[in-house]
């Protein structure tokens, strides 16, 4: 069949598997480019099939030579329905390791449940032995708790008082306005109880019960902070009590495996498109700005270059791990520099529609957002047959 993007509002309902497979590829290139990473052996990623989790997998394989087992929800193409991009994503990494002489395994299911936790401990203690770098980066929008037996649903929403700022819909290139009313107290619960800490110390839990932590383990999951410009709606509205919790997770988990010589930390990313921002409001616009800013200054990093400084200036350095007062690593610091956000907020007060193509990057927005799907990448034929159904190489359901 021919492949294209179908979009829904903010969701794109198609993936491109050579599209996808080609990103992968672009990425270990990447990572094969720079200095070899005196690193983990053992990686597990939770949440390996898209984003950081993505980027951290290939960083451990690619730069460390480190044995991976990567966690995500299964997704087969069935009929005219493509698969996830995650999957395809997973097929090709899988592919790109097996020819690289790596071991991976891929284990499927929901990262929430303690079936899956228990699989993969399995998958470990009989492939691996040990792991001594766990990655948790699980991202989405619901959780069921089996312990409630309870689904709780996330939302984005501003705390203690309404908030209306400028927004844009990325598709048209339309500026307007956008007023987000408060969450309740259910729904800042619910929205931590998703995407807070809970589930990453569930899972170092049953790890160590399974006894295949490495006595020196190192876990992270990853957190945003932004400016003054988002932070009504991320850092002081609800995701924001998700994120400060995931801290308190961290430091708790440190200092359990600090004690082993390991330790715990959230690592503080810059502003990046994924389909989670891309569905938030004011959000798109602000990065918008901020990739042209970035770019225009040689700073401006994807997932991939931020994974590897997370690794080589980061992690596995001669001395210890860099962290601000609250005992984060910061991998936001070129985002958040004085001069970039001096800018940003300039050109933010000038925006509107007749202008948002000169003042914004919002092409750049729009085309990485087709590229999180397997489209718009360099070096695909759009309009040749492609084959939905991919099968992934050493998959655990």
């Amino acid at each position: 069949m021919i492949i294209k993007p179908r979009t829904r509002g903010f969701i794109c309902t198609t993936a491109h598997p050579e599209g996808c497979a080609r990103q992968v590829q672009q990425q270990i290139e990447y990572v094969q480019q720079r200095p070899r990473i005196s690193g983990p052996k053992n990686v597990l990623v939770i949440g390996a099939s898209t984003g950081y989790g993505l980027a951290s997998r290939i960083v451990a394989a690619f730069g460390a030579g480190a044995n991976t087992i990567g966690v995500y929800r299964p997704s087969t193409a069935s009929g005219s329905r493509t698969a996830s991009a995650g999957w395809y994503h997973s097929a090709a990494f899988e592919e790109a390791a097996h020819a690289a002489g790596l071991r991976s395994f891929s284990v499927t299911g929901d990262a929430f449940t303690p079936e899956t936790k228990q699989k993969t401990a399995e998958v470990i203690a009989r492939e691996l032995g040990q792991v001594d770098l766990i990655i948790y980066s699980v991202a989405t929008a619901r959780r069921y708790d089996p312990k409630t037996e309870e689904t709780y649903t996330s939302v984005l929403k501003p705390i203690g008082q309404s908030y209306t700022n400028k927004t844009v819909n990325f598709h048209t290139g339309e500026v307007s306005l956008v007023t987000l009313d408060p969450a309740s107290e259910q729904e800042i619960e619910h929205t931590v109880k998703v995407m807070g800490g809970e589930d990453w110390q569930d899972w170092i839990k049953v790890l160590n019960d399974a006894e295949v932590l490495a006595p020196h383990a190192v876990t992270i999951a990853f957190s945003y902070i932004g400016s003054q410009i988002t932070q009504p709606i991320y850092r002081e509205g609800t995701i924001g009590k998700a994120k400060d919790h995931l801290e308190q997770t961290a430091r708790e988990l440190h200092e359990q495996l600090s004690a082993g010589g390991g330790g715990a930390y959230v690592a503080v990313t810059k502003a990046l498109v994924t389909q989670s921002s891309s569905a938030i409001p004011v959000v798109p616009l602000y990065m918008s700005v901020l990739y042209k800013t970035m770019k225009e200054h040689g700073l401006h990093e994807g997932t991939i270059e931020q994974m590897v400084r997370l690794f080589t200036e980061r992690l596995y350095t001669d001395g210890s791990v860099p962290v601000d007062s609250l005992e984060r690593i910061r991998l936001d610091d070129w985002e958040m520099r004085g001069d970039i956000q001096e800018e940003v907020s300039r050109i933010w007060a000038e925006l509107e529609t007749s202008n948002v193509f000169q003042l914004t990057d919002l092409e750049g927005f729009r085309k990485e957002f087709f590229q999180l799907f397997g489209f718009e990448t360099d070096g695909v034929d759009y309009e040749a047959d492609c084959d939905p159904e991919v099968a992934v190489r050493n998959v655990i359901s």
